[in-house]
């Protein structure tokens, strides 16, 4: 009898167990809005803000947990657990920081400044021209809302207008979530936007807000465009009011 009465207890525990590893699971995620179905102007720019706002804002939370964490590890180097130095290397790999070793203040320093959020004005600016508010083709087809490359063939969407030779497709991705996070870790790691790091690490060590205008300035490169790709992405910014949604600097958070 003690032996069933022991199964049973077992059995509800692992139920429980069970219970409050499903209810922790990540709710899924909305349905992506047909941004076409929206009148061009106020009503398609308002659906498209309220459907990538949230989006944004849950993976850079993750990011400045991971932001946090770092720093916490950076302060106590010598007295890490061989658990807490694993986590440290995954995020170098995971930041494609090669060779970074725990022993070197210039690696933690490199690795400090590339973890750190984008500010949701310019996500949102870039997106949206991107992908002309969610409609072109690569974002309704690919879920692509960046113009992000990939260079295996099958990756991705091909451009109708890719000049003969070319063999760049237009990245695709299971849903919107995944471009924004793809997104966010280009320009936290490709070398193209190490302006834009430097941009946000000198905002932090003056205890300022990260604009997404001043951010603006380090993706020169990030179109052929050139500067007036910056100077239009920067105007819808101001146009849109989107500067609101960026959050305050923190001395918690300041390299």
């Amino acid at each position: 009898m003690k032996h069933r009465t022991f199964v049973f207890i077992g059995m509800a525990i692992f139920a429980v167990t069970v219970t409050i590893l499903i209810s922790r699971q990540q709710p899924k995620a909305p349905l992506v809005p047909d941004f076409q179905s929206f009148s061009a102007g106020a009503e398609r720019k308002q659906a498209f803000f309220d459907y990538f706002t949230p989006v944004v804002n849950a993976i850079n939370s993750q990011v400045l947990a991971d932001r946090t964490a770092l720093m916490a590890w950076h302060a106590r180097t010598s007295e890490l657990s061989s658990r807490e130095i694993k986590r440290v290397q995954a995020l170098a790999e995971q930041y494609e920081l090669a060779d970074f070793d725990v022993g070197h203040d210039a690696d933690w320093m490199a690795l400090i400044q590339r973890v750190d959020i984008i500010p949701p004005s310019l996500v949102l600016a870039q997106a949206a021209n991107e992908s002309a508010w969610g409609t072109s083709r690569f974002a309704r087809e690919g879920n692509n809302y960046f113009g992000q490359w990939c260079f295996s063939k099958g990756c991705g969407l091909v451009p109708n207008q890719r000049a003969e030779g070319k063999v760049h497709e237009v990245a695709a991705f299971d849903n919107p979530q995944a471009s924004v996070q793809s997104y966010i870790n280009n320009l936290n790691t490709h070398a193209a936007y190490q302006g834009l790091r430097e941009i946000r690490a000198n905002l932090r060590e003056q205890n300022k807000p990260l604009s997404g205008t001043a951010l603006a300035n380090g993706l020169v490169r990030y179109s052929e465009r050139g500067q007036a790709y910056v100077d239009e992405l920067q105007a819808m910014i101001r146009h849109n009011q989107l500067d609101r949604l960026d959050q305050p600097s923190s001395s918690s958070n300041n390299d």
